[in-house]
């Protein structure tokens, strides 16, 4: 148990090392009507990109989170976009977004380009769920990957981290 800890702690911080702020590279979320959502086309936009699995209890309860955040910030021009990316993520993403009430854009994408996206080295084990934010100029200003200290109040602290988005000037 204690090497598992340890080994989980591992992970968290390697995960968490990635270089923040850095310029978001290209991200895309497989749409599971065969469309292909590019992180890009939301340039302008504050994105919160969250990463998570189908199965996964905690990224279960975050999709009305974030449904709800979705909801207030739409009108200011923050975008949140979904990426599941488990095994089954491709045919199990349509329950997902039905059974959690999911009002964003959310699709999946693969473990590989998860791993790219946030710099974090191929053979570490993806920890769920993730959240990226991403200022209005596609720089990745929070990168929060399991974090539990984060995700202990999930709904004020994402909050927190789009105020400070929406406080940035629009540098395009």
């Amino acid at each position: 148990m204690r090497r598992l800890i340890l080994a989980l702690l591992l992970v968290i911080s390697l995960c968490s090392a990635a270089q923040v702020p850095r310029k978001a590279a290209e991200f895309v979320i497989q749409n599971p009507d065969g469309k292909q959502l590019l992180l890009s086309s939301y340039r302008g936009k504050p994105v919160v990109l969250a990463l998570m699995f189908t199965t996964c209890q905690h990224c279960q309860k975050m999709a009305p989170v974030l449904s709800r955040i979705q909801t207030e910030y739409a009108p200011r021009g923050v975008q949140v976009l979904g990426a599941t990316f488990d095994a089954g993520a491709a045919f199990g993403v349509q329950t997902f977004i039905k059974a959690f009430g999911v009002n964003f854009p959310c699709g999946y994408s693969n473990n590989k380009a998860v791993m790219e996206f946030l710099q974090s080295p191929p053979d570490v084990p993806p920890v769920v769920p993730g959240l990226v934010f991403i200022d209005r100029a596609g720089i990745i200003r929070g990168q929060f990957i399991g974090d539990e200290k984060f995700l202990s109040n999930p709904e004020a602290n994402i909050r927190a981290e789009i105020e400070k988005l929406l406080k940035r000037p629009a540098k395009l």
